[in-house]
């Protein structure tokens, strides 16, 4: 069990920033750095936009994944929050609305807050649930 997880929140300020688009951008950039990333969608629909996103962001680039299937070797897999294991990887890039269950066995969570007001309570909570296990969430503004 990893004690030291560090948690991010990426907040996004304007309704055209794609928490998606985000999503492909920090899990190509912690496949560079040698990580297993799972991405956590908040749905089956939003899992199947991902992985058609990965195909083609960031441009240029091909970010090898899969949707969630154990054992797969692709260093990026894509779920949803009740496919989550303790082999997830190193780095969770979670995208739903529910706090990471036991944080503390991943290296490292971020959390990508949507500019929409409407969803920003779930996020709220979470960054009081990761405090409350001891943890320290720092927040990163996206312009």
């Amino acid at each position: 069990m990893n004690d030291a997880c560090q948690v991010d929140f990426y907040v996004l300020h304007d309704s055209s920033q794609s928490a998606e688009l985000l999503a492909c951008r920090l899990a190509l950039m912690a496949w560079q750095k040698g990580n297993r990333i799972m991405v956590l969608a908040q749905s089956e629909p939003q899992a199947e936009r991902l992985d058609t996103l990965m195909w083609e962001h960031p441009q240029g680039r091909f970010l090898p994944h899969a949707r969630s299937r154990p054992a797969s070797p692709a260093p990026v897999i894509i779920g949803t929050i009740t496919e989550l294991t303790d082999g997830a990887g190193e780095v969770i890039i979670n995208l739903s609305q529910e706090a990471v269950p036991r944080p503390q066995r991943f290296g490292r969570l971020l959390e990508l807050v949507p500019a929409n007001d409407a969803q920003r309570q779930a996020f709220r909570n979470k960054f009081r649930a990761y405090r409350a296990l001891g943890l320290k969430p720092e927040s990163h503004s996206i312009e």
